[in-house]
């Protein structure tokens, strides 16, 4: 047999109080698209980020090629051939591609010449690039692409790839997975992580399974089904989200006409958005990134102000409100940016807990806080969302982006609300976590909850909700039962053709 690309033997990896990797030992060979799979809080991102040189294992080896690997740091991987696109994007909106290419670079070369070769990569790649458009004022799909590109540029042996496909359209993925089936036919390696199974079946020909730090697992993803590698993942029969069919009561949340200018210069302005979600709805709304989603839940949750009857709760005018006024009313809403806007980075669970819980799970009397009702609480959402942490006292920047997404979530539903709204709720999580979530926004709305769910997962839409309505432009279509919806209608609908009917014909 060849020499693997990257031999990984007995790699150990512990934090305080936390084994992160044990002993994990896996090969990916020359021109292999392999998978890295586990749920939540198995170790992926500790072992990832060994590779790239941005921790350094305490126990274990790593070779190149049959020579000894141990990157210091990433310019020392990058050197070698390793290169990661990571989940989260760490671009400037305020400089042009060719700017932000450069910064990413080590040694890079002139603008006027890193430009030429950003446009002549990038079509090579089949991911064409502007090298001189604001950042600011690309999709999240060309944000990828700068990131995809700037690691091209150095010729990379691996490409690291971190939950890729999370902010992208169907179309957008298939333009992806092209780029890096050419990648593969090149000889280059490419190490997938992804919760998203039925892609790694599509994609990757070996896959190795963490659970708990350690290797529980290697399989061909070809020849398994999306439910045995979620189960394989999870060691148990993966649960599928049921729900009851029930009628809606009254209209808990309203929005008439509500037009509100972004507050960010990059950001989309709401126009004319008008929807009612009654007393037992879910209402999905779906959209290509970027399209008004922040500023529509920013509305709502109040950290965008409008015009009294522009927002209604129970029929009493609310859009004049802030946040903790509308929370006190029973509005609670979930943000998709969960690490600094949903959570504070530094601050600890149990802190985190209270600074959304403190009035209606009543963590502060008399201007006091209540610090073990407070813990007593984030303990509560850590054990019902099985959030993978030593305790509440760990801070939010320590959990994995799933582990967090998860708490942020539970946080919410756990106080009751009678109505909530949540963006992204099952981003970068596992399919069982994902499921568990779903599972509990329909019995909150079971139970008599107005929820409205934003995502760009159109699976998870058409799995949660009762009706669909399509943001583009910071427009919102008219919302259309999900029973006998099809796909080429909600895709008429994302591109702004009203309600997908008669477009198609």
């Amino acid at each position: 047999m060849s020499t693997p690309l990257l031999s990984i033997k007995g790699l150990t990896k512990v934090y305080p109080g936390v084994v992160a990797n044990s002993e994990v030992s896996f090969d990916i060979a020359e021109g292999e698209v392999h998978a890295l799979l586990g749920e939540n809080g198995a170790g992926k991102s500790t072992l990832v980020k060994a590779i790239y040189g941005l921790i350094r294992p305490n126990e274990g080896t790593m070779e190149w090629r049959g020579r000894p690997y141990a990157p210091t740091a990433p310019a020392q991987a990058r050197a070698t051939g390793v290169a990661m696109v990571f989940q989260h994007f760490s671009l400037f909106d305020a400089m042009d591609v060719a700017e932000n290419v450069a910064l990413g670079m080590d040694n890079p070369p002139p603008l006027r010449e890193l430009a030429t070769r950003i446009t002549e990569v990038s079509n090579t790649y089949g991911l064409p690039l502007d090298p001189g458009r604001m950042v600011g004022d690309l999709s999240a799909g060309e944000r990828q692409r700068v990131e995809i590109i700037r690691c091209l540029l150095q010729d990379p042996q691996l490409l690291i790839m971190d939950e890729p496909t999370s902010v992208l359209t169907p179309q957008e993925v298939d333009i992806l997975f092209k780029t890096l089936r050419q990648l593969r036919a090149e000889g280059r390696s490419i190490l997938y992580i992804s919760h998203k199974l039925e892609e790694i079946r599509a994609l990757c020909e070996n896959a190795t399974v963490l659970r708990q730090g350690k290797v529980v697992g290697r399989a061909d993803p070809r020849k398994e089904s999306a439910r045995s590698l979620a189960e394989m993942m999870v060691g148990q029969t993966l649960h599928t989200p049921t729900r009851e069919t029930q009628e809606f009561g009254a209209p808990l949340l309203e929005v008439t006409n509500l037009s509100l200018a972004s507050p960010s210069a990059f950001g989309t302005s709401l126009k004319d958005v008008t929807l009612t979600v009654r007393k037992g709805e879910i209402l999905g709304i779906g959209g290509v990134a970027g399209n008004g989603q922040d500023e529509l839940l920013a509305a709502l949750s109040g950290e965008i102000r409008a015009k009294p009857d522009a927002i209604r709760m129970g029929g009493d005018p609310v859009g004049h409100f802030g946040p903790t006024a509308r929370r006190a009313m029973g509005l609670l809403c979930a943000p998709e940016e969960r690490l600094g806007h949903a959570a504070a980075p530094d601050m600890s669970l149990t802190e985190n807990a209270l600074l959304t819980g403190a009035w209606r799970q009543k963590l502060v009397s008399k201007g006091f806080v209540n610090w073990g009702k407070a813990r007593g609480f984030a303990e509560a959402v850590i054990d019902r969302f099985d959030v993978r942490t030593p305790g509440p006292h760990v801070a939010a920047r320590a959990l994995s982006g799933g582990n967090l997404q998860k708490f942020v979530i539970g946080r919410e539903i756990l106080q009751r609300p009678s109505v909530l709204v949540v963006n992204q709720p099952t981003w970068g999580v596992d399919a069982s976590a994902a499921a568990a979530i779903r599972q509990a926004i329909m019995d909150l709305a079971h139970d008599g909850a107005a929820v409205v769910v934003i995502s760009q997962d159109l699976d998870e839409l058409l799995e949660v909700a009762d009706n669909f309505a399509a943001l583009n432009g910071g427009r919102l279509s008219a919302p259309r039962p999900v029973q006998g919806l099809t796909m080429d209608q909600i895709g008429l609908m994302l591109g702004g053709a009203e309600g997908g009917t008669d477009a198609a014909a």
